[in-house]
């Protein structure tokens, strides 16, 4: 298999891998009373969950899972750049979630999510050129 499509397998796999940690994480967190308790209320930790921040928390779940086909199709300068974009916007939302009340397991996952998205983005950048060697 050439290098280039072992990068873009081993970049899509990362994003399936840090997918299924953000998605575990928030299934954890409906079964913490106090969080459901909360999120039945439509206040969590004193953010107002409406519609618009549920949309802006849609649009910030659908990168990791758009980085998975993307990075597996789009050609090596435009995957390059798609992922260390995605991966800096992903570890900066991680990183400002853990000023928002963190439990001990929201903490768990999110030391996996962002080593993993600083990981994508360490990969990327140091995709530098396509070897189909």
């Amino acid at each position: 298999m050439p290098l280039t499509s072992s990068r873009k397998l081993i970049l899509s796999t990362l994003w399936i891998f840090v997918t299924l940690n953000y998605l575990y994480c928030d299934v954890i967190g409906l079964m913490d009373g106090s969080l459901l308790k909360q999120y039945l209320s439509g206040k969590v930790n004193g953010i107002v969950v409406s519609e618009n921040f549920l949309l802006a928390g849609a649009l910030l779940m659908e990168i990791p899972i758009a980085m998975i086909l993307l990075s597996r199709i789009l050609p090596h300068k435009a995957n390059r750049i798609a992922n260390i974009i995605a991966g800096s916007i992903k570890t900066i939302a991680m990183i400002a979630t853990l000023f928002v009340g963190p439990t001990s397991y929201y903490i768990f996952f999110a030391s996996i999510e962002i080593a993993t998205t600083l990981f994508i983005i360490w990969y990327a950048v140091n995709w530098t050129r396509p070897n189909n060697s």
